[in-house]
């Protein structure tokens, strides 16, 4: 049905997390043509290689690489310092490009990051090979004209941003996913990750039919 919608990406899931979610991206990489299938991985080898076997026979493949940005995470749940995790993904980004033209990397919790480390960050994964960065409101935190503001700033000065696609993925603590997905759409993200009602973990994620919608109504 996402095919026959004609999204662009369907994003199949998580492999390594379990055998069913390995073995639900598999069927749909063999069966669903149109859409790039995507699966996602840890910045970690093991992942990315699970990841890879689940969607090589996928007309269009993507492996979506993610490593935490914010110092909280990178603190208090990787227990690793900045320098660590940049090195980690321009390694996994490197590794995912050897298997697969279609690299996308994610800041997690990028709304929470400083934005001198997001700079660098970006710069770095998009030489090693990343065609799509994205830039997560992981826990529902920011608003619009914070989250206006770092795709502007990336937009702007990340000197090698016009070899990859920004992206962006909003979650809905706030009830503030589709706006925040719609100020980052007016500042220059081109691609935005949003679910079928909004359904996702917590309080969901953003609506792909609002904003479907939102953009086709007020299309100015």
């Amino acid at each position: 049905q996402l095919a026959r919608l004609n999204v662009d990406v369907i994003e199949a899931g998580f492999p390594i997390s379990s055998a069913g979610d390995f073995q639900a991206v598999q069927q749909i990489s063999r069966k669903v043509r149109g859409p790039i299938i995507a699966a996602l991985a840890r910045a970690v080898k093991e992942d990315i290689d699970c990841a890879w076997d689940s969607i090589k026979e996928a007309a269009k493949p993507r492996l979506h690489v993610f490593l935490a940005a914010s110092d909280i995470h990178m603190e208090k749940k990787l227990r690793k310092d900045p320098e660590t995790c940049l090195m980690e993904a321009v390694q996994a980004v490197r590794y995912a490009k050897s298997l697969t033209d279609d690299v996308e990397y994610s800041l997690e919790d990028s709304t929470r990051a400083r934005i001198d480390y997001i700079l660098r960050v970006v710069e770095a994964v998009i030489d090693a090979g990343a065609t799509v960065v994205n830039l997560p409101d992981t826990v529902g935190y920011t608003t619009p004209e914070e989250y206006g503001e770092l795709i502007r700033r990336i937009k702007n000065e990340v000197p090698n941003i016009d070899k990859a696609t920004i992206s962006v993925h909003c979650h809905n603590d706030l009830g503030l996913a589709v706006v925040n997905s719609l100020e980052a759409v007016k500042n220059g993200a081109r691609q935005v990750e949003c679910n079928v009602n909004g359904i996702g973990e917590r309080a969901g994620n953003a609506a792909l039919e609002e904003i479907v919608m939102a953009m086709r109504i007020r299309n100015e």
